[in-house]
């Protein structure tokens, strides 16, 4: 049910730096056209800049891949169907045409293919109003069941960050700042949440991943936006409860929730939160090939 592509395989059977991409992120449910392709192009460049393989993770005519050519990359951009851990069995049984694989079904991949680092955007967390809903996403449970470091910007701002990051701890999880004490939210650097431990480099997330007492767990390296491209906080803060207020109006709920309002926070920003995703997505990648030639040397 796996394909890895030739490149990649020959990488990781050399012992060469592989980084793992989800597919979400570059397809029309996670940017709009065309700067989703822009975001392809600008992670791949990242993670080769850094000395490492770039393997898109995704769903195509029913099978599993990790790497894809240009042809099915383009495949990708123009996905509309979303593939969670779960789904992975029933895409592959339905011979799905392109499924993109979100930050839970990419790093099973990852895992399955032998990959140790994967870079993403943002994890899905722990739903406001979980106690009602009991909404968390798979990413978590996905974390915490592949041993994977996980290359992200922290939470989307829109979650429920303290009880994600409870989650977490609960899970065993190791719970890293990439050179900062804050827990990121994605379009800002703080949520106003410490991180639990902070690493000032690729060695020691290394370490900290060759060291875990629970051998089937992942690491979480949570890695602020840069603070040139970071949305000012008030309009950040005022354009997500206003979108937060329009989902619950809306009945919008589970997976439909993050492309809403992140639409609407898009729109709120006048287009401000796209140079910022963009920016951020590019520095995950930049930093997960970091992390993916520490590990290949160790």
């Amino acid at each position: 049910m796996i394909v890895v592509s030739e490149q990649v395989r020959s990488a990781l059977d050399e012992g060469r730096p592989v980084v793992a991409m989800e597919s979400t992120i570059y397809s029309t449910l996670g940017l709009p056209v065309p700067h989703n392709a822009e975001a392809l192009r600008r992670c791949r460049a990242a993670v080769e800049a850094g000395g490492a393989v770039p393997a898109v993770t995704a769903v195509l005519d029913g099978t599993w891949r990790v790497g894809l050519s240009p042809d099915e990359e383009q495949r990708v951009l123009e996905g509309t169907r979303k593939v969670a851990e779960r789904d992975l069995a029933v895409a592959a049984a339905q011979s799905w045409d392109v499924g993109v694989t979100t930050v839970s079904a990419s790093v099973a991949l990852a895992h399955r293919a032998g990959i140790s680092v994967f870079a993403t955007g943002g994890i899905g967390g722990v739903h406001r109003g979980v106690e009602l809903s009991g909404d968390v996403s798979a990413d978590l449970d996905a974390l915490a069941n592949h041993p994977v470091v996980t290359v992200c910007a922290g939470a989307k701002s829109f979650l429920d960050l303290p009880r994600t990051l409870e989650l977490l701890e609960t899970a065993g999880v190791p719970v890293l700042g990439w050179r900062h004490p804050d827990f990121p939210a994605f379009y800002v650097r703080s949520s106003g949440l410490p991180v639990p431990h902070v690493v000032q480099g690729a060695d020691e997330v290394a370490r900290v991943l060759r060291s875990r007492s629970r051998p089937q767990t992942g690491v979480l390296l949570t890695v602020p936006i840069p603070e040139a491209d970071e949305l000012d906080r008030a309009t950040h803060d005022a354009a997500l409860a206003t979108a937060l207020v329009a989902a619950e109006v809306a009945g919008i709920s589970g997976a439909a929730v993050t492309p809403f309002v992140l639409e609407r926070v898009g729109r709120a920003t006048e287009g401000g939160s796209v140079p910022a995703n963009l920016a951020l997505a590019e520095n995950n990648a930049r930093v997960a090939a970091e992390v993916a030639v520490a590990l290949a040397a160790s």
